[in-house]
């Protein structure tokens, strides 16, 4: 039986906080994907004010009870953005989705406590743009015992099937998505869709340079790697904080708040982003030989996304730390994918999934106990 080709909207905000990457695919939901069209919108100095100072505000789980009110009036402000932005973007595209893949913008997440918490009202935003949407993408999978990310590794092997078709890759391969925090989905190849994929979360990405680019200067981020690329790498400061600091286990997902940046404090500008873009290609690196060691494979073959491979310096030093010269990065752009719209992309396949009732994890993605269905859907209009 032909399956239903559906016309979607993903939406995805992440820990950069600067705006929404807005995306319009084709999905079956299985094998079929058709990229359409992406656009991104930046928000307004008064919304990302308010984002930031919420994220200070939420630190461990009783910051959420403390500050309900406040999310309340901030998820409000963040969900008429969205619904603006959509609308906007359907009125430019011509084309009206029959479903939005809803995000959100994560604000806590730990799995210990069994939560992460995404601003994002889906309710309002179905009443807003007049179209169903699924929101709450984590929430099954923590309640399955899940790490509740990534998210993504499932999209990741679909368009791996499609780059393999035009441009033969080589498996096993690795997907690096540099976004807030690094996750890395392993295709394995030639084997059933439950067992080809191995994904984790391994490092940060870009949430300390992000951060120290944020609090001393007017900029949101280190575009291109240029400050730490005019900067000097502190190597007392650096090598101390690469003894002090250890990822415990490339099994358990990350938060921005697992990290800081207290360590390169005094320094300026240039020479505290060069030293934090050192650190974290060196944890990124780590991460990704221990993916080899834990699942005893050799990666040499990786595709790259997000915004963390726009910064060059960054690409460099992992190339540098990982310290093996037959090591292949390729940017995902190459393959006529857009690596700033990968993962908006993907919470378009992904809403998709839910309606099909399909799983988008796995144990091997996210440590769950069995396949897990994401997201709530929601018709309010």
């Amino acid at each position: 039986m032909k399956k239903k080709i559906f016309t979607v909207l993903g939406l995805m905000s992440g820990t950069s906080m600067d705006g929404v990457d807005i995306s319009l695919i084709k999905t079956d939901g299985h094998d079929y994907f058709e990229q359409i069209s992406n656009e991104f919108y930046e928000f307004s100095n008064e919304l990302y004010k308010d984002l930031i100072s919420l994220r200070k505000k939420i630190y461990e789980l009783k910051d959420l009870d403390e500050n309900i009110v406040y999310i309340g009036e901030i998820e409000k402000k963040f969900t008429i953005f969205n619904a603006q932005i959509i609308n906007e973007f359907v009125k430019k595209n011509g084309t009206k989705p029959e479903l939005i893949g809803f995000h959100g913008q994560t604000v806590y997440h730990n799995v210990k406590e069994k939560i992460s918490k995404q601003l994002g009202d889906g309710n309002l935003l179905s009443q807003l743009t007049n179209c169903s949407v699924v929101n709450n993408f984590r929430k099954q999978d923590i309640e399955n015992c899940g790490q509740g990310a990534p998210l993504t590794p499932i999209f990741h092997y679909l368009i791996s099937k499609q780059i393999n078709k035009i441009n033969k890759l080589t498996y096993p391969l690795n997907i690096i998505n540099i976004g807030g925090i690094t996750n890395v989905s392993t295709i394995l190849g030639n084997q059933e869709i439950q067992k080809e994929i191995l994904a984790y979360d391994i490092a940060p990405g870009n949430c300390l340079i992000d951060e120290w680019v944020r609090k001393n200067s007017n900029k949101k981020f280190d575009e291109n790697g240029f400050l730490a690329s005019s900067g000097k790498v502190n190597e007392l400061i650096l090598n101390q904080s690469i003894d002090n600091f250890q990822i415990s286990s490339i099994k358990d997902s990350m938060d921005i708040n697992d990290f800081d940046i207290s360590f390169v404090k005094g320094l300026n500008l240039e020479d505290g982003c060069s030293t934090l873009n050192e650190f974290t290609a060196y944890l990124i690196s780590e991460g990704l030989k221990k993916i080899n060691q834990v699942n005893n494979i050799e990666v040499k073959n990786f595709i790259i996304c997000g915004g963390g491979r726009k910064n060059k310096k960054l690409v460099e030093n992992i190339y540098k730390y990982f310290g093996d010269k037959r090591l292949i990065i390729k940017d995902i752009d190459v393959y006529q994918f857009d690596g700033d719209f990968i993962e908006s992309q993907a919470f378009g396949y992904l809403a998709v999934k839910r309606i099909l009732n399909l799983p988008i994890t796995f144990p091997t993605t996210t440590r769950c106990k069995n396949p897990s269905l994401g997201g709530q859907i929601i018709k309010n209009y």
